[in-house]
């Protein structure tokens, strides 16, 4: 049995491959996403492949923005370093900076007076930490028509009072994906007509809604307590019973629709936030992210990403000032979700009296229970808020005149730095409590972050936390046999497409079992990192696989693989290929190390892919043909070899794979040539008749040379391909046994 898993692109079916949207957007220039008209954050059009994050190098000195009101709300701006105390873990950090930020008027109104485009990128550098220059995102998740033109005006508010044109604001949409209706500007004119936008888009609506549920509960109970007037038991034949099993049905394919749609909307609304965070991380100084919602989803499966939300909110220096979109509600979402909650109460006491399975039963409903908590406003809402150092407005139908704090917040905040005497980067997340020595104050400042020694440009997950640790560390442990291989192709763009895969054993991977679900669980990591000759990381790859099943077929599961497959691009050049394979359960891993060649991009020159040896072949349906994947030959797709041995007897022999590209306009054929060798030493030279390319001008040379004549051994293969103009090198290996 072989999982697998694939994000970027699509990839055939044949392959069995799990896909995705990449979850991160990249922004690579710092003031065209600020300044240009043209969306830098814009979502990836039908058909071409998602950018892939660049991953920059940072220090381990933490830094804290923090915000210091009285009692009345104003800020307080006469404090000294001596009147703040930091701790990390209950643990008292000395802090080594301490500073003011606090954009007087004069200084604001020379910002506005002289635009920004037209400064040195070090000045506006310069406006961004001294709080002369802000940025704010306005997100506006899905709401509801009444919501959405509450949220509208409350925006339109804050932007007519608060915005004085000194600020860039972004305004964003989340729905099934992230739209981008106006990219950063500080023209207030282009902000309100994307607020305006905002308030007449419609969001996607519910299918299942609490209420709902809460109907299908009440009728559930109903039937229950009609069986048990009448003294029967649910199995006894009959209407009645009939009736109590079509409820119980009813109620539970409602509740797990429910569940699937919680968790695709939280999936949607975290990934949607850490695109706009990874991107406002870039700027210095402290950034704020006004967020309209009715509420986050968040379900067990939405839980790890929602953490990274506050913790890349925290690494960037965002703070989120979540409103609660909803306003004065007619019946609040506690009272609501208490409703629900004493009905299933009662369902389970009804369920318990009789033959039912009441234990499994009770065990979803407390589930269940979990998640109606999690999805309360003040839950999800009031800790993005409150661990970021933002602000949470609900309770109120007119939250504009609260949001006037933000630009406040904005242009008068300390800065504090210290270094952890915690010097044990593991990964884990780690609480700081900033405190002030004077009374009658309020302080807003994050709450923690994950102890990492090197910071990253793309959003930190939480599962990739612990893995990036033991890559940063001096030991690079090998508890889990896994194997890993990275492939380079041609692309037309001028780079380099890059395929990735990690082949990770289930037999090391742990599997928990829980005897009284009868069920098992692994939770395990897959992260790969991409580095350059001077060791900057440019790609971070990673996977979560949290596998379930029944216990019965437990042997089963451990006897297959995972395998983790991820495509990106690169400039052609060399590189280094670390992967890890992260055991959570279990805090074991594996680490693998190769290099990756990316060869010429230039479409004027000949270009070659990197030599394949493949493991197995697959034939694929035809509905599957047609979709790209760089393995896939005609109708077939091809698996590369991870190191397995070839077996001279009952194998398929040594199959090969190679792509060539000849020069565009070049009228020569090119030439191939296989050499194998033994130790360093020749062993013969083949020569290899290339086929005439394909209509995209495509050369795939596969073939199958027997291995009779080949002992038992590691050979090494050289293959050479010239155009007359040009020669080009590529090598591989094999192992052959009897």
């Amino acid at each position: 049995m072989i999982y697998h898993f694939a994000e970027s692109v699509p990839i055939a079916v044949g392959f069995h491959l799990v896909f995705k949207m990449t979850k991160q957007i990249t922004l690579t220039l710092l003031f065209a996403l600020i300044i240009s008209p043209i969306s830098t954050l814009a979502q990836t059009p039908t058909g071409q492949r998602p950018a892939e994050e660049k991953v920059v190098v940072g220090t381990n000195e933490v830094m804290l923005d923090a915000v210091v009101r009285d009692k009345k709300g104003r800020p307080v701006k006469d404090l000294k370093v001596s009147d703040f105390q930091v701790f990390e873990e209950g643990i008292a950090q000395d802090i080594k900076s301490f500073r003011l930020v606090a954009a007087d008027a004069d200084s604001v109104a020379d910002t506005v007076t002289k635009p920004t485009s037209s400064k040195a990128p070090g000045r506006v550098i310069d406006d961004f930490n001294s709080g002369r220059l802000g940025a704010v995102a306005l997100i506006f998740d899905r709401l509801t028509v009444e919501s959405r033109k509450r949220a509208h005006d409350a925006a339109l508010s804050y932007v007519g009072a608060g915005f004085a044109g000194n600020d860039f604001v972004g305004v964003f949409g989340i729905d099934q994906t992230l739209s981008v209706l106006q990219t950063f500007t500080s023209d207030g004119q282009l902000v309100k007509q994307a607020i305006d936008r905002a308030g007449v888009t419609s969001s996607t609506v519910p299918s299942v809604t609490t209420s709902q549920v809460a109907n299908l509960a009440t009728q559930n109970l109903n039937a229950r307590e009609q069986i048990s007037r009448a003294g029967l038991d649910v199995n006894t034949p009959g209407w009645v019973s009939l009736d109590a099993t079509l409820a119980e049905m009813s109620l539970r394919a409602a509740q797990e629709f429910e569940r699937l749609e919680e968790t695709q909307k939280g999936q949607a609304t975290t990934d949607g936030l850490l695109s706009v965070i990874s991107a406002m991380g870039k700027l210095p100084g402290r950034k704020a992210v006004i967020f309209f919602s009715e509420g986050v989803a968040i379900p067990v499966a939405v839980a790890s990403n929602f953490r990274a939300v506050i913790s890349n909110a925290n690494r960037a220096n965002v703070s989120i000032y979540a409103v609660d979109a909803a306003g004065l509600r007619v019946k609040s979402s506690d009272a609501e979700a208490g409703s629900l909650l004493s009905t299933l109460g009662q369902t389970r006491a009804a369920q318990a009296a009789s033959s039912s399975d009441a234990f499994g039963s009770m065990m979803k409903d407390l589930e269940r229970n979990e998640a109606l908590i999690r999805k309360s406003p003040e839950s999800g809402l009031g800790q993005l808020a409150e661990q970021t150092g933002g602000m949470l407005v609900n309770a109120t139908n007119n939250p504009g005149e609260r949001l006037r704090q933000v630009n406040e917040d904005l242009h008068s905040y300390y800065v504090l730095t210290y270094s952890s005497k915690n010097q044990n980067y593991d990964g884990r997340f780690r609480q700081i409590n900033v405190k002030v020595n004077r009374s009658g104050t309020d302080i807003q400042a994050r709450k923690g972050y994950y102890a990492l020694a090197t910071t990253y440009d793309s959003p930190v997950m939480a599962f990739e936390a612990p893995a990036l640790a033991i890559l940063a560390g001096k030991t690079q442990p090998t508890a889990l046999a896994t194997k890993a291989a990275a492939f380079s192709f041609p692309n037309d763009n001028g780079s380099g497409l890059v395929s990735v895969i990690v082949d990770a054993p289930l037999s090391a991977i742990s599997f928990v079992g829980d005897p009284e679900k009868k069920t098992y669980r692994t939770d395990f990591s897959v992260v790969v990192l991409i580095t350059d000759g001077s060791q900057r990381v440019l790609r971070k790859l990673s996977g979560q696989y949290v596998l379930t099943g029944q216990l019965a077929g437990l042997d089963q599961a451990k006897q297959g693989n995972v395998l983790f497959y991820r495509e990106t691009e690169l400039d052609p050049g060399q590189y280094t290929v670390e992967s890890i394979v992260y055991d959570a359960a279990k805090n074991q891993s594996g680490v693998t190390h190769g290099s990756l060649l990316v060869g010429e991009a230039d479409t004027a020159k000949l270009r070659v892919s990197s030599l394949v040896v493949a493991g197995r072949v697959e034939k694929l349906q035809p509905a599957d043909q047609q979709a790209p994947n760089p393995f896939k030959v005609g109708e077939v797709l091809l698996y590369p070899n991870m190191g397995e041995a070839l077996h001279k007897i009952g194998g398929r022999g040594l199959i090969l794979l190679l792509t060539v590209y000849p020069a565009k306009g070049s009228s020569t054929t090119p030439r191939m040539s296989i050499e194998f060798d033994q130790g360093g030493k020749s062993l013969g030279q083949l020569p290899v008749e290339l086929p005439a390319p394909d209509k995209n001008g495509r050369i795939q040379y596969t073939g199958t040379i027997p291995l009779d004549a080949f002992p038992a051994g590691e050979y090494g293969l050289i293959a050479t391909v010239t155009d007359g103009a040009s020669t080009t090198i590529r090598t591989g290996h094999f192992t052959v046994q009897p």
